[in-house]
């Protein structure tokens, strides 16, 4: 690979494109995993980041499961929080207000149970500041909609049109893991005309106290995310990768810059982090300090040549 960006400047090119928009590097946050940015900007430079992607926002505050909805497993957590958010106009009045001091890109996580409640966000988004949507079919805690659209993909090809048509912004579909064909699902979402995907989200699991032998969530199921997952991530961006031409947003487990790298070897153009910023929030500043070391020292000129690069 050329080294003569590296050579110009002496420090390689993080920057990345995603349909038309450019992030200053490929490292971003993870729905749900960073709120909006607000607690975290006390640890980490907002600045410094691809782009934060917001926590799922609905057309109406949505008070999420009843707890405990959080619970420790090995190699990761489970969570069923079910997308506890403010609604759209509070988070319009608060959240994106918050962001806009920054200079970084932001990314709109939609949540809904119905396609009229996904259409209603996409429309309020259209005169807003946020430079892509991420559309969440995929999120395995909430018991209707949702996760139904992102299991089948004659559906989610449709409300993907339909988001399309409407939306304003570049749209990420995000697909969820617990599916047979991850390929046939990432078909699915380019034919309905995303601009991207992102995955994986939370696999389905399960935790019981043996001793009260009870469920530990009161959901009974949550969503598993950390290192315990991230093979299981890698595999199914790679196999995406192989199904279609529109960017991959690689997520799932990641906990250093070379699990970073590995998921763009298999074909992300960005990545995000998620789980593993509760462990440590700053972890994403991390990433992306990391990935310009491995560039520097494997005399790569940009990150953008990563993408896909597995031999």
């Amino acid at each position: 690979m050329s080294s003569n960006g590296i050579a110009k400047t002496g420090k390689p090119d993080l920057s990345v494109e995603i349909a038309g928009v450019t992030f200053k590097n490929p490292v971003m946050t993870a729905s749900g995993t960073f709120g909006s940015g607000m607690e975290y900007s006390e640890f980490v430079d907002l600045n410094r980041l691809g782009a934060v992607v917001t926590k799922g926002v609905a057309n109406v505050p949505w008070e999420g499961n009843p707890t405990p909805r959080v619970a420790e497993v090995y190699g990761g957590m489970l969570n069923a929080i079910g997308l506890q958010n403010p609604g759209i106009d509070v988070f319009i009045e608060r959240d994106l207000a918050f962001l806009t001091q920054f200079d970084t890109k932001v990314i709109v996580n939609v949540c809904g149970h119905t396609e009229e409640e996904y259409l209603e966000v996409v429309e309020r988004l259209a005169d807003q500041p946020a430079d892509m949507l991420e559309i969440n079919v995929s999120c395995p805690n909430v018991k209707q909609g949702a996760i139904q659209f992102g299991q089948d993909p004659k559906c989610l090809s449709e409300i993907t049109e339909k988001i399309k048509r409407i939306a304003k912004q570049p749209v990420i579909m995000k697909l969820t893991p617990n599916v047979t064909d991850i390929a046939e699902m990432a078909r699915a979402a380019e034919a309905g005309g995303a601009d991207a995907i992102s995955l994986i989200n939370t696999i389905t699991g399960m935790k019981i106290d043996i001793e009260k032998r009870r469920f530990v969530l009161a959901n009974k199921t949550g969503g598993l995310s950390g290192p315990a997952i991230k093979p299981v991530a890698v595999r199914m961006v790679w196999q995406a990768a192989q199904a279609v031409k529109i960017p991959i947003i690689g997520m799932g487990g990641i906990a250093s810059a070379e699990d970073a790298v590995e998921f763009m070897l298999a074909g992300a153009t960005a990545v995000a982090v998620g789980a593993m910023n509760f462990h440590d929030p700053c972890l994403t500043v991390k990433v992306i300090d990391g990935i310009g070391q491995y560039l520097t020292r494997h005399s790569i000129a940009a990150a953008k040549e990563l993408t896909g690069a597995v031999l």
